[in-house]
Parts: C-alpha cells; sequence; structure tokens
C-alpha cells in the first residue's frame, strides 16, 4: 500500500440546504478508495472550484496520497501569492480529502490519529434570534427544551439590521439599497435583550453574542463593559481582522471572555493576538484556513496560550466539513465550543454519516476517516441554486456609507 497515488480530483457542487457547499473527492490508484473534503467558501464557490479544476488537481495527479504535510505545502505555495479564501478553501478540500484517505488506510477515525478522545461528546452551541424580544426569548427556551445549554443570542440580524424600520433610522435622498444598522441604536438593543434574557431565564444558561465586527473601535469598548453585567461566555468577532492589535485595549479594560477568528486567512492574524492571551477562543473557519492541517497546528500553538476552540460552524459549512472538525474537537485538551447549525433531511441525504446530536452534545460515528460520505447521485437533486441571500453583506450606516466587516 506504500505506492497508492492521486489518480483524480473532482469537484461538486450541491445545495441541499439552497447553501451552496463544494465537495471535494480524491480518487486514487485503489479502485475502492477515496476520500471526500470541504471547500465551502460559498459567496465565491465557482472561483474556489476553477482553483481546484484547474490548477490542483492537474499539479497532484500521480502524487503519493500518504506525504499529506508535503502536499499541503506545495499547494500552499504553487500559486506565489498566497493565503486569501478562495485558494484556502481550495487547498482545504484536497487537504481533508487525504487526511480522509489516512484513517481509512489506518482504519481509524481520525481523532484517533490525532491522539485520540480527550471527551466523549462535544458540546454545541446554536443560534436563537428573532426580530424581537419575545421572539428570541421563545427560541431560547425551545432549544434548552431540546437540550442545549449554550445559545448564541441575536435579535434583528447582524449588527441589527432593522430594514430601516426605527425612527432613528434616516438615510439621505438618494442613498443606495443595503442592510442598514445603526451602531447606537444595535447596541442599545443588544443590552435590552440580555438583561431580560437574564431576568427572565435566568443564569444557568450559557450565553454568547456575535458583534459580527460592526462597531468602531470606541464603540466596541463601550459595548463590552456594558455587556459584563451578563457574564457571557463569550463575546464574538469584535473587531475585523485588521483591528486585531485594539484587542489589547479590550482585553486590558473589559473581563467579558471574547472570541475572534471567523474571518481570519493568514497565520499573522492570529499570532499575536493568541501570544498576548488577548483573546479566551480561537473562531476560525477551518476550509478558510486551509483545512486540518493547518487546524490542527493553530489548536496546538493555542493550548499554549490557553486559549480554546471554537471553529466556526453556520450552515454554509458541508458535513463532511463538520465533521473533519468535530474530530478535532474530540482530541484537542483545549476544546472550548462548537457552533452548530444543524442538518436537514436532504442534508443527511446527501451526506451519509452526518454526526448525531444528543442533549446538546454532538458525536461522531467512528467510521474511519472523516465518518462522513457523499451520495452523488442523491446531490444532483439538489443543483447549485442563486436564490442565496447576499443583502447582509452589503452593510450601510444610516447615511448610507458602505462598511465591511
Amino acid at each position: 500500500m506504500n505506492d497508492i497515488t492521486i489518480r483524480d480530483i473532482k469537484v461538486f457542487v450541491t445545495a441541499p440546504h439552497d447553501i451552496n457547499l463544494v465537495v471535494v473527492k480524491v480518487e486514487t490508484s485503489e479502485p475502492e478508495l477515496y476520500g471526500l473534503g470541504c471547500a465551502t467558501f460559498t459567496w465565491r464557490y465557482k472561483a474556489v472550484v476553477t482553483a481546484i479544476e484547474e490548477y490542483l488537481a492537474p499539479m497532484l495527479k500521480g502524487r503519493s496520497v500518504h506525504n499529506v504535510e508535503d502536499l499541503w505545502q506545495t499547494m500552499k505555495g504553487s500559486s506565489y501569492w498566497r493565503n486569501g479564501p478562495v485558494l484556502n478553501n481550495a487547498i482545504s478540500g484536497v487537504d481533508e480529502a487525504l487526511w480522509d484517505i489516512k484513517g481509512k488506510l489506518c482504519n481509524m477515525p481520525l481523532y484517533s490519529l490525532f491522539g485520540g478522545k480527550c471527551r466523549e461528546g462535544i458540546a454545541v452551541y446554536r443560534h436563537a434570534d428573532g426580530n424581537s424580544v419575545e421572539e428570541v426569548e421563545e427560541r431560547i427556551r425551545e432549544f434548552m427544551e431540546q437540550g442545549f445549554r449554550y445559545i448564541r443570542c441575536h435579535m434583528g440580524t447582524y449588527g441589527g439590521n432593522f430594514d430601516g424600520t426605527i425612527q432613528h433610522m434616516v438615510h439621505p435622498k438618494g442613498a443606495p439599497d443595503g442592510a442598514y444598522y445603526s451602531p447606537r441604536v444595535y447596541m442599545q438593543s443588544v443590552v435590552k435583550l440580555f438583561e431580560r434574557i437574564r431576568t427572565d431565564i435566568g443564569w444557568d444558561l450559557e450565553i454568547m453574542h456575535d458583534v459580527h465586527e460592526r462597531l468602531s473601535l470606541a464603540d466596541t469598548l463601550d459595548f463590552a463593559k456594558e455587556m459584563e453585567a451578563f457574564k457571557l461566555f463569550f463575546l464574538e468577532d469584535s473587531l475585523s481582522p485588521a483591528q486585531v492589535q485594539y484587542f489589547e485595549k479590550l482585553r486590558n479594560q473589559t473581563s467579558v471572555p471574547l472570541a475572534m477568528g471567523e474571518l481570519f486567512v493568514h497565520p499573522l492574524e492570529w499570532r499575536t493576538v493568541v501570544q498576548n492571551q488577548w483573546i479566551d477562543f480561537i473562531r476560525c473557519h477551518l476550509s478558510d484556513i486551509g483545512g486540518l492541517t493547518p487546524a490542527r497546528k493553530l489548536a496546538a500553538f493555542c493550548e499554549a496560550y490557553q486559549v480554546r476552540t471554537a471553529w466556526h460552524g453556520p450552515n454554509d459549512l458541508s458535513p463532511i466539513g463538520m465533521a473533519a472538525q468535530m474530530h478535532l474537537d474530540l482530541a484537542v485538551p483545549n476544546f472550548g465550543i462548537q457552533e452548530f447549525a444543524g442538518f436537514n433531511d436532504a442534508e443527511e441525504e446527501v451526506f451519509p454519516g452526518c454526526p448525531k446530536l444528543e442533549n446538546g452534545y454532538a458525536y461522531l460515528n467512528d467510521a474511519p476517516g472523516i465518518g462522513v460520505d457523499f451520495d452523488e447521485e442523491a446531490a444532483k437533486k439538489y443543483p447549485p441554486t442563486d436564490k442565496m441571500d447576499f443583502s447582509w453583506l452589503f452593510s450601510r450606516l444610516p447615511d448610507g456609507t458602505a462598511v465591511r466587516p
């Protein structure tokens, strides 16, 4: 089995949840042996597909499947310029598929290759959102009845976008369409929401909130201080990747636990905040940083500084990608929490072997490799969609100024 090589690399796009998911299949010189990986950058999925089909696949055919690290380094350096989400996702799809193959060759689930279990189940958190305090509270209680003890709470979507219906939201003439929000109204509404949660539901529930990089530096500090009263599990993505140095001021002036990293694509974005212990949780999206190979190193790096993992787990992540990071969740000692959006029936049809939930914990199936398969015929029933809602990406302040996370 020492001469197994890459015979072909195929890319599939399917949308069983009306979100375009990119799946990579690495076929080998052994007819029945293949690996699967997630390369889902749903907002630019066509660019990822092109990068794999036109550049990575021709370069990797005929290479040994055993040398995962060497192949990752080769893919990373082959474009000379690197560390962007398109190429990182392309690399991730192949990298995770190679790890899947390695697990199958060893007849072990990946967490066993990574050193074995540090825990039996994976604690997950869900999202409670709504257009009013009452709607959010109702959603929280539904999740609690299902056994969830960690819940991220929002009201009015990211940044408190209330569609311009609040009287504070006055636009100039000719202002373009967009996802308008008022930072001041947003902060006030979140404080009101969390006061209600702690008053009505109590203090036994672990709650968190995602700022989604929607505030100025001064507002971020003021907001973090206000949120201290609610004893959050963490406050997420308070700043943009371009402003991570400001975490030093946050850490020095607030006790609220801080999570960061959803938009990270480059090691220099996380190195300083981890080394200086300015954050408490690392929140990277595994495919956006290049897959399992760099994520294993990042988790070990964070362990040295007592920073825990809280990998990004949205709907725009395939069940293969979710399971891949859950193998890390089981194996690393500094696991914190796992974001989990859940799977619908169509996703479970297309991806046999999805992780299962019970009483707030996720469980893997212990099959060799990643453990999630891909039904190519079922995937054809859910072709790529052009119905995705991109509107939340076009954020604007009340005066019409375009802003970005």
